[in-house]
């Protein structure tokens, strides 16, 4: 009796291992390789510029920086996270506001280095901060409203955790100022 359970037990297992292959009878030799999607994706990544210019809607942030002699930076080593405004968050300031900006590249570069953090800082991280430092010196307040994150209170972030080979990117719809400017 306990031998035909034993029988029984291996017959079960047998038939469940070809369910679970597919029934096939010919045996699958290859392993599942580990999932190295988000490796590659980061590996794939261009910097921070690239990415922001492959994506098409940073055109003012990026003129910005060219302006203000900080690509080079951006393009550099890191990590870094960019809270990048949207061209539609350049075209909201008051007229005028932008073109003065690009006349004096020192207001200019405070103003982007102001939207810089050090380090890679993931939106999981992020949602647990009440400010984060910027490169530029000064803290940018966080507030989580529901599912909405909010820099000093004006700045929605829309997109987060947007990869890049030496940091992230999170996209935002206005433009900070930081509280010295």
């Amino acid at each position: 009796m306990k031998r035909f359970r034993n029988i029984a037990i291996a017959a079960l297992a047998v038939s469940l291992l070809a369910a679970a292959c597919g029934g096939d009878d010919a045996a699958d030799t290859t392993t599942a390789a580990p999932d190295t999607t988000m490796a590659e994706e980061m590996m794939d990544a261009g910097t921070i510029v690239e990415v922001a210019g492959e994506a098409g809607s940073f055109s003012t942030l990026l003129a910005a920086a060219e302006a203000a002699g900080l690509v080079d930076t951006l393009n550099g080593d890191g990590p870094f996270t960019v809270f990048a405004p949207t061209d539609e968050a350049f075209a909201a300031l008051p007229e005028g506001t932008l073109e003065s900006l690009l006349e004096d590249t020192e207001a200019l570069s405070q103003i982007l280095l102001y939207h810089v953090v050090s380090g890679e800082v993931k939106a999981a991280d992020v949602v647990g901060l009440d400010s984060a430092t910027t490169v530029q010196g000064e803290d940018i307040s966080i507030a989580v409203d529901g599912e909405t994150v909010v820099l000093n209170g004006s700045a929605n972030v829309l997109t987060t955790d947007v990869a890049a080979s030496n940091g992230v990117i999170h996209i935002i719809d206005a433009v900070l100022l930081p509280p010295s400017a």
